[in-house]
């Protein structure tokens, strides 16, 4: 905070600055969310703008929630990734399977209803916005990092399923946002730890931009910014996120969009490129940025707009555009939403109906073997900061269809191997490759369960029965299960509610 005091921090000639910051708060299963209990009190003492949410059961959440909003002075925007329904993060919501799984299927009404029911679940939380949908094209099969995060490889369809979730979360009732502007799908670079650049010409880049034209077409609430380079958008090699060429000229003049700007974490690399956060938070509101994401060092980023305002850098009008634009949004999804429930039968069993019918049979007849079954894990997840999506609800929902597993019976073998950002790639590794080739030398007939886009079925040329699940959370496990055996009833809620 160096010299200066809260008040001074937080205000410029009555501009609270502070309330263009989102900082982070993480649930812990030791510790609930004491551990950023001293982030929370200092983001309410300055008015930071609001908070993003990562992980905690359903009680816990709301009633964090219901404290923040009561106690702040100003409407709060409180933020979640919810790509893949409020179960994504929140013990007890509903999960929902990956975008990519949801456009494989073509249907827009369950594109549409899977945004309704995240908005719904994540207002009952009070959560009022959501960083989805996805609209980026997945055009780049060695993209380290999106992958079944998309609706899917073609501009048009995605155009189509992201405009339907927008209209969905709206009758919801909770803010969208379609990220990462103007298009992550291309790159083979992952944001969180450089800055990719896309080098192909303004006519492709049609195809990227499609489905965020589509989404301001149907009203979307925000746009999150890409760290990333489009040297036909600027030629200076600037991410989007500081770049007032994307984020001016193409979004708001061309593209007529009158939304919420957010930056996508301004602690990763593909921002920062080593530099200090609060230097780029600087630039990024100069570039059309309203809203900074997941700041480490909330006081620093303040102190550094308030100079910039003081020495010219940031124009004043510039900030004022930002603030209103914050407040107007936060005031449209003001307050809690009492007496609305999460995690209901009813909205859990369209879930895994539709998690289901999107699975994909790439090989042979996929089925479970007949007798004792011994199920053989290959795990390609293990490594990075984040432990995989939990494999309980595999074993569980092959017992509660009845399946006796031990370890003398035939193989079952799963494979899991999701996008993951710190694998700095999208496929299978060589180890587990080698791993699923020596069970399929032994038990040339053994069912290959594959928790990962059904692409990568290529990577397994063994496999001659294959049953690709699009992704490892809990509620795909479950569908695997159901799609085998054909009980999917009685199995909703195995898992647990939770992916993370």
């Amino acid at each position: 905070m160096g010299n200066l005091k809260i008040d001074e921090m937080m205000q410029s000639d009555g501009l609270n600055v502070a309330r263009l910051l989102l900082t982070v708060v993480r649930w812990s299963d030791e510790t609930g969310w004491e551990g950023f209990r001293a982030s929370i009190e200092h983001g309410l003492d300055v008015g930071i703008g609001g908070f993003i949410l990562f992980g905690g059961p359903a009680d816990a959440v709301r009633e964090l929630t219901a404290e923040l909003h009561r106690r702040s002075r100003h409407p709060l925007l409180i933020a979640s990734d919810l790509e893949r329904g409020a179960g994504q993060q929140f013990r007890g919501g509903t999960p929902l399977p990956p975008a990519a799984a949801i456009g494989w299927l073509d249907d827009e009404s369950i594109t549409e209803h899977a945004g309704e029911l995240t908005a719904r679940e994540a207002r009952a939380l009070g959560v009022n916005w959501v960083y989805a949908p996805v609209a980026d094209v997945d055009l780049e099969p060695e993209n380290p990092i999106i992958g079944v995060r998309a609706f899917g490889d073609e501009p048009e369809a995605v155009a189509r399923h992201v405009a339907a979730w927008v209209r969905g979360c709206a009758r919801g009732g909770a803010l969208s946002c379609a990220k990462h502007f103007p298009g992550h799908g291309r790159t083979r670079g992952d944001s969180h730890v450089e800055k990719p650049t896309v080098r192909v010409s303004r006519a492709q880049l049609e195809d990227d931009l499609a489905p965020f034209r589509a989404s301001v077409a149907a009203n979307v609430d925000s746009m999150m910014t890409a760290h990333v380079a489009y040297p036909e958008l600027d030629p200076e090699g600037r991410p989007a996120t500081l770049s007032p060429r994307i984020l001016q000229t193409l979004l708001r003049e061309e593209m007529a969009f009158r939304g919420l700007v957010v930056t996508d974490a301004i602690i990763m690399e593909g921002l920062t490129e080593g530099g200090s956060e609060a230097e780029a938070s600087v630039r990024a509101l100069a570039a059309g940025c309203d809203v900074l994401l997941y700041p480490q060092d909330a006081d620093a980023v303040i102190a550094e707009v308030l100079a910039a305002m003081e020495d010219g850098r940031l124009p004043r009008a510039r900030v004022e555009d930002a603030l209103r634009r914050t407040a107007e949004a936060a005031e449209r999804v003001a307050g809690v939403v009492e007496g609305a429930s999460v995690g209901g039968d009813a909205d859990r069993r369209w879930a895994l109906d539709i998690a289901v019918r999107s699975l994909r049979v790439c090989r042979g007849q996929p089925s479970i073997p007949a007798g004792r079954v011994r199920l053989e894990e290959v795990e390609d997840d293990l490594g990075g900061p984040w432990p995989p999506y939990p494999r309980v609800a595999f074993p569980a929902a092959l017992r509660a269809a009845g399946v006796e597993l031990g370890d003398d019976g035939t193989p079952l073998i799963a494979v899991y191997s999701d996008i993951r950002a710190w694998k700095g790639r999208p496929g299978i590794s060589a180890a587990a490759r080698e791993r699923v080739r020596e069970l399929l030398a032994a038990h040339p007939d053994a069912t290959v369960v594959l928790f990962s886009h059904p692409r990568l079925a290529g990577e397994l040329p063994d496999a001659r029965h294959l049953l690709a699940c699009w992704g490892g959370e809990g509620i795909m496990q479950e569908a695997a299960v159901a799609r085998l055996t054909g009980t999917a009833q009685g199995m909703v809620g195995l898992g647990g509610g939770l992916d993370r």
